[in-house]
């Protein structure tokens, strides 16, 4: 059957409007599941008989297999079709939250947030690498990041509300039970809604080798970063584990320097824009990323707010968010990335500076360092993905979301545990509300160095805004 193609270039083509909303869907079901567990955890914990130690792997086991997998989750979209990939995703989700719902054992549970994770490192990538492939570099497509953005700013707030709700109405399984039906209307719908793949490049190879090798490695090193604060980081098995991963690597690089269709095409890594998006990646989630622990320490262990009331008051935080990813797309357009990204980040530092000040005080006093510094973090992520996806041919989209977002999984590990590090040394030997506060206090003082390092990053590396018109002709398809 003959098949023609053409690049989305808007709203205006016929349902590019239902395509942006199914895969700004999917990145909200990604979103929702990162903190819809937490709140169900206790009853998780009496329910299947988990004890203390291992029912943090009810969430460390997603984060680090959802870690671990990225770039093989990427490389497989470019591969085997970013569409193919994405539906694929979508049903290993919703299969693998029905059996969560299901579980009764720990290991059940523990076994179906594996399956979950590398759901979510198939199904982050693709969802990325849809959106910078159906929307052409420029205007469209920072408006398309901007919805993306924010239905995953969404999610979070979703998530936090509808886990104490589901738990609270029909207990701990109805927090898996939910990604059912999302998962699996939007795999549906995709078979109607999302054009179909291009013609696959010629001569190009899964990298089989090295797949394996940078996922093992890439998996061993959050696995390290999640339990190596937990354990101590003279542990044995955090030892071991370090050391394997650090083999991973080497062996990784070696077999990409003899491949002739490496992983990660050298090509890639000479895009300063790309290079520099993933290093904000990293520094984002290192920083911004930690800030809700820190709020939901205050609100409840400092204010003694209930887990309802701490998600309600995420609301505001949530709002504030949601608004910067719509303005990171406008501004991104009118000023370019690099200009976005040091906005948003000035307004991060000034936000966060002022929610440090106001830490041992109320949520009111804390309000208006949260929403501006909310805002800046809206832009910086609606800004940052743009960087990762500029200059990048729709075939190798999918390993630029990839590289992109394991840095993004790395930072979050890294700088939570540094931030938490600091927050216990702070408070180490005094007791009370008081001494909780101020360790959180210093947290967030770390928070605001972390956010001035993206605006550094981006001002030496993204490159001043530059014509759009350089996309690859090759990536100029899209069915139909």
């Amino acid at each position: 059957m003959s098949q023609s193609y053409a690049r989305v270039a808007g709203s205006a083509t016929g349902g590019t409007g239902w395509t942006l909303a199914l895969l700004a869907t999917a990145q909200l079901i990604i979103s929702l599941d990162i903190n819809i567990v937490f709140v169900a955890l206790p009853e998780i914990g009496s329910g299947l008989g988990f004890d203390g130690q291992s029912l943090q792997w009810v969430v460390s086991a997603y984060v680090v297999f959802m870690g671990g997998f990225m770039l093989l989750g990427g490389r497989a979209a470019d591969v085997l079709g970013q569409r193919r990939v994405f539906i694929t995703a979508l049903w290993l989700y919703a299969i693998s939250s029905l059996v969560g719902g299901l579980a009764f054992s720990p290991e059940v549970l523990i076994a179906a947030r594996v399956a979950q994770g590398i759901g979510g490192a198939l199904l982050f990538p693709s969802t990325l690498s849809l959106v910078n492939r159906l929307y052409a570099e420029g205007a469209p497509r920072n408006r398309a990041l901007a919805v993306w953005g924010g239905a995953g700013a969404s999610g979070l707030t979703i998530g936090s509300l509808a886990g104490g709700v589901l738990t609270d109405a029909f207990g701990w399984p109805a927090v898996f039970y939910v990604n059912v039906p999302l998962a699996g209307i939007v795999a549906l719908a995709a078979w109607k809604l999302i054009p179909y793949d291009p013609p696959a490049v010629g001569g190009r190879r899964f990298d089989l080798p090295g797949a394996l090798a940078v996922t093992a490695a890439a998996t061993l090193t959050v696995f390290t970063l999640v339990q190596g604060p937990e354990a101590g980081w003279l542990d044995p098995v955090i030892v071991t584990t370090a050391s394997l991963a650090g083999l991973g690597f080497l062996a990784f690089v070696l077999i990409e320097r003899n491949s002739s269709d490496p992983l990660i095409p050298f090509r890639i890594l000479r895009n300063r824009s790309t290079v520099g998006g993933a290093a904000i990646t990293f520094l984002y989630m290192g920083s911004f990323g930690a800030l809700p622990y820190f709020l939901t320490v205050l609100l409840q262990d400092v204010q003694g707010l209930t887990p309802l009331q701490t998600g309600l008051a995420f609301l505001i935080p949530s709002a504030a968010i949601l608004t910067g990813t719509q303005l990171g797309g406008r501004f991104t357009t009118a000023l370019g990335a690099r200009n976005a990204l040091i906005g948003g980040a000035a307004l991060g530092i000034a936000g966060s500076a002022w929610w440090a000040f106001a830490a041992t005080a109320s949520l009111p006093s804390m309000t208006p360092g949260i929403v501006i510094s909310g805002v800046g973090q809206g832009i910086v992520w609606t800004a940052m993905w743009v960087a990762v996806g500029t200059g990048v041919a729709d075939q190798e989209q999918g390993v630029a979301a990839g590289i992109g977002s394991t840095a993004q999984n790395t930072g979050n590990a890294i700088g939570l545990a540094v931030c938490v590090a600091i927050s216990s040394g702070v408070s180490a030997g005094s007791l009370g509300a008081g001494a909780i506060a101020r360790g959180s206090q210093a947290a967030i003082v770390a928070v605001t160095v972390g956010i001035a390092a993206i605006a550094l990053v981006a001002l030496a590396v993204i490159p001043a805004r530059r014509s759009t018109a350089t996309v690859d002709s090759s990536s100029e398809l899209v069915k139909t």
